[in-house]
């Protein structure tokens, strides 16, 4: 599931530490939400929180001032639990989980990035739900709380108002999702490019890469996406894609899943899903023009997936990140020559 928020002024994001975090999830979070770029009209307004106000060390004894109390909460439009390692044996302060159980009930947008997850677990915020932490741990997750559906081999999952995430990266990975779904594809493209990340990447992909291949099978697999992404507009199969690796079908199956973790046919969904978001927030171009462009052929068809995956319409989407254009100037009255212009 994908929720779409239509972003409002002065959306705060509050990060919450409990107490000692890794300092990468703190600058992801504070990267992606805290540093306005100018690239949106406004921003998001980015607090960090925690039960006990001051400094405070992060992992690898970095200071962190931690100048909001748990009543941020309270007022977080957006709250990002980052990872606490000794939650995964104990529980967290009774206190910190009824802030996020009353949160979730106003229906602020809960986040978890890594281990995170088994304190929104223990708030009872993930029960009847999918959701991830980094793989290593996620039967530890399975077994304490086995009301979850725990999926391990996965960056995030989005399931609407709640979001968790594998480690550290899929945690970056997870927080561009964030972006995309307020500000639109575009943004978020400009967004990674500033911070030199990719631009996309499922959260249905691979926390880890789960066998080994040769330097020389990636380099040929990245000819083959590249290609296929100057060709999604045709109606590709696996056997063009295997044969353009010069590989037997079965081969390049089994090794482009090894190496992306995802399949041929999810990844190429991905990306023509991608393309025909950017399409519809920076063209005016139909939606049965958007299809072609996109490579579903058909509107029928790219509202079938768009809708599934993004949970609104093309036409809804597009009301919501598309940008107007400006209606042309209204002729004005007919201006004649005067005689002595003739």
């Amino acid at each position: 599931m994908t929720t779409i928020m239509r972003f409002v002024p002065n959306h705060r994001v509050t990060a919450l530490v409990i107490e000692a975090t890794s300092p990468l999830d703190l600058g992801a979070v504070t990267e992606v939400f805290g540093i306005d770029r100018g690239l949106a009209p406004r921003w998001y307004d980015f607090t960090i929180c925690g039960p006990r106000r001051g400094r405070l060390h992060t992992r690898g004894g970095l200071w962190l001032t931690v100048d909001r109390g748990l009543d941020e909460m309270a007022v977080a439009d957006t709250i990002v639990v980052l990872p606490v390692a000794r939650f995964v044996r104990e529980r967290p302060d009774g206190a910190v989980l009824e802030a996020l159980a009353a949160a979730a009930a106003r229906g602020t947008r809960i986040v978890s990035l890594c281990l995170g997850a088994f304190v929104l677990a223990a708030a009872g915020l993930l029960d009847g739900r999918r959701a991830t932490t980094h793989w290593p741990y996620c039967v530890a997750l399975a077994e304490a709380y086995p009301q979850i559906s725990v999926v391990p081999d996965v960056l995030y999952i989005d399931e609407g108002s709640v979001l968790t995430s594998g480690g550290v990266a899929a945690g970056i990975d997870l927080c561009l999702h964030l972006v995309r779904n307020d500000h639109g594809a575009e943004i978020a493209n400009r967004l990674a490019r500033a911070l030199v990340v990719g631009p996309h990447r499922e959260g249905g992909q691979a926390q880890f890469v789960e066998q080994p291949v040769l330097v020389t099978d990636h380099q040929c697999l990245a000819r083959v996406t590249a290609w296929a992404l100057e060709h999604l507009t045709e109606n590709l199969t696996i056997d063009q894609l295997a044969g353009a690796a010069a590989m037997s079908r079965r081969t390049f199956y089994r090794e482009f899943r090894a190496s992306t973790g995802t399949t041929p046919y999810n990844w190429l969904l991905a990306q023509r899903l991608l393309l025909a978001r950017r399409l519809l927030e920076t063209t005016q171009l139909t939606i049965e023009e958007v299809a072609q462009q996109s490579g579903f052929g058909d509107a029928s068809r790219l509202r079938k997936h768009f809708t599934a995956q993004v949970r609104l319409t093309p036409t809804a989407y597009r009301r919501t990140f598309g940008h107007p254009i400006k209606a042309p100037p209204a002729p004005g009255p007919a201006v004649q020559s005067s005689p002595q212009a003739r």
